[in-house]
């Protein structure tokens, strides 16, 4: 028998990804994904609210009226957001000021109040951090992979200012690709939005690819 927690991250990561099944928070999804390190340091603030406002959502889903509870969790998401945004300005600065005004945005996140209210207020804390966990890292998987193909046809660059998140040995990541680049529509909205149905179709015909496969040990039928 399988465990909860496989379904939590089953769904998180691929079946109910944020990003390429539930399309939500495709704002700064799209607008942040033009290189790979402002998608981890986004995708990564995303995580870390995820899975604090869910925790606290389920800890004080007790004591929180059903009539305010859409308030109270925008208030508890709002206070895990202004939480990220004063580590990321003291201790990454410049990413900070990269992502401007999509660190705030967090807070209107569709996939993290959806969270809290479909899955963290009916569930114990552990289930509820574990499925804050798996849908920021699966949406921070969309970002890096979007971010991946974007910087490529672009910049013809892969983990530039890698710095911004990892510090100075993080420098020592960047590949240059020159020979890749020269698509600058990959850096508009345009190119966000191809890279984006790319994606979606590819899970589309891995699943369709899945779902046509016969199961080992289950003979084939005869014509």
């Amino acid at each position: 028998m399988e465990s909860p927690y496989q379904n939590i991250w089953r769904d998180g990561l691929w079946h109910n990804n944020a990003g390429l099944v539930q399309l939500l928070g495709l704002c700064p999804l799209l607008a942040v994904s033009s290189t790979v390190v402002y998608g981890l340091g986004l995708g990564l603030a995303t995580t870390f609210t995820l899975v604090l406002s869910n925790a606290i959502v389920s800890l004080s889903r007790g004591w929180i009226s059903p009539e305010v509870r859409i308030p109270v969790f925008v208030v508890i998401i709002a206070a895990a957001v202004t939480l990220v945004e004063l580590v990321i300005h003291a201790f990454a600065f410049e990413l900070y000021q990269a992502l401007g005004i999509f660190l705030p945005l967090i807070v209107t996140n569709c996939a993290i109040i959806a969270r809290a209210e479909a899955f963290a207020s009916r569930n114990g804390l552990g289930p509820a951090a574990a499925d804050g966990l798996a849908i920021g890292l699966g949406f921070t998987a969309v970002l890096l992979v979007l971010g991946a193909m974007r910087e490529i046809l672009g910049r013809g660059t892969l983990f530039d200012q890698m710095e911004l998140v990892l510090g100075e040995w993080g420098a020592r990541l960047v590949l240059d690709l020159p020979g890749l680049s020269g698509f600058l529509p990959a850096l508009l909205p345009p190119g966000a939005f191809i890279c984006l149905g790319l994606l979606v179709a590819a899970k589309k015909a891995l699943d369709n690819r899945g779902a046509r496969e016969i199961p080992a040990g289950v003979p084939e039928p005869q014509a």
